[in-house]
């Protein structure tokens, strides 16, 4: 059995997006939402990072790092819990994000996207689906990190600060994706997204505020936190969700957000188009 969802009709047979008006877009992009999750409903292990990932990272690190590193918080591993939770949550939308980028290659090469350019749907549709789809991925992973969070001992301090601070995760997520697809689109097979993924991937989370603060980390280091953008998105996470101060790093990740946005979004729709 196999996840086929029939296209609503354009009304026209045009295949640039300019030919194709915001509401057949909006049919497509249902139409393809659907069909993915129909995917999904077939292939549940795919599933399994986004349901695994958050429960493995969050024991892993509270019960192996979260004695020492809460210690040097002030506290111990109590501590530890309230800084590490915000900062998993940055990075939740990053490894979604890498699989954005290897999916779409392989549905690629499978020839999948092939058969969608091939019909009188806007090129934009097909990407936008599989964002929509990958950022529903994405919250409930963020479901199932806060979930364990709780239940090992985080308190959230306040409830419109998580709300808002899953917000601007999903925000900062699906400005990532677009990174992932162009990705996805010019590279030769998904092995290959995969390891340039974790190229870009290990850096930014590791040399960030995501697992331990960075005041104990070499000057050169410390200047790479203060440019990176997942070290904002924890600090902003922590802010909303236990307290502190936001107003920067809210500004920092939304800078960050709108700039890749603009910047990923068109490269990744141009390339998918041209794609031979």
């Amino acid at each position: 059995m196999s996840a086929t969802t029939t296209l609503p009709p354009t009304g026209g047979t045009g295949e640039a997006d300019g030919r194709i008006g915001p509401r057949a877009h909006a049919r497509h992009t249902g139409a393809l939402v659907r069909r993915n999750l129909l995917w999904i409903r077939q292939d549940p292990e795919s599933m399994f990072d986004a349901v695994l990932m958050p429960i493995v990272f969050t024991l892993l690190f509270v019960y192996v790092f979260g004695g020492s590193i809460g210690q040097a918080l002030g506290g111990g591993q109590e501590q530890y819990v309230q800084y590490v939770v915000p900062g998993l949550m940055a990075m939740m939308g990053m490894n979604i994000a890498m699989g954005v980028g290897t999916g779409f290659n392989e549905d690629f090469q499978k020839g999948v996207m092939d058969r969608f350019r091939s019909l009188p749907i806007g090129r934009s549709s097909v990407l936008l689906a599989k964002i929509s789809v990958e950022l529903l991925r994405m919250l409930v992973a963020t479901t199932i990190l806060l979930t364990v969070g709780v239940l090992i001992g985080f308190d959230i301090t306040s409830w419109p600060g998580l709300f808002g601070a899953v917000g601007l995760a999903i925000v900062f997520g699906s400005s990532l994706m677009w990174i992932f697809l162009v990705l996805g689109v010019t590279m030769k097979n998904a092995q290959s997204v995969q390891a340039m993924g974790f190229l870009v991937l290990f850096p930014l989370q590791f040399g960030s505020s995501i697992f331990a603060p960075t005041q104990s980390m070499p000057g050169w280091l410390q200047a790479f936190t203060d440019y990176n953008p997942l070290s904002a998105l924890a600090d902003a996470a922590r802010g909303l969700m236990t307290g502190g101060p936001i107003a920067h790093d809210l500004i920092v990740t939304l800078c960050w957000s709108v700039g890749l946005t603009a910047v990923m979004a068109p490269i990744a729709i141009h390339k998918f188009k041209t794609k031979n």
